[in-house]
């Protein structure tokens, strides 16, 4: 996977974004590195979000969904 994200112009502003995001971590007291940090929080869910999207992917159905109930390749638990 080597694609690159296309510019979104009316859909999102990602630099607008970026700057809620620090404002809003600014404002609850988060600080922007360490273990707690905005960046880590940040990539911690953008990693679990593509993770899950790519098993959707891979599996042919939605997480929950009945379907994948004893096709013998269903989801069978998570790790922290």
């Amino acid at each position: 996977m080597t694609e690159t994200l296309e510019p979104m112009a009316d859909e999102v502003n990602q630099l607008e974004l970026a700057q809620q995001l620090l404002a809003q971590a600014k404002e609850q007291g988060i600080e922007l590195m360490g273990p707690n940090g905005l960046l880590g929080q940040l990539t911690k869910n953008v990693l679990e979000t593509a993770l899950d999207a790519e098993m959707t992917e891979h599996l042919g159905y939605e997480k929950n969904d009945p379907a994948g109930r004893g096709s013998g390749n269903s989801r069978n638990g998570t790790r922290s």
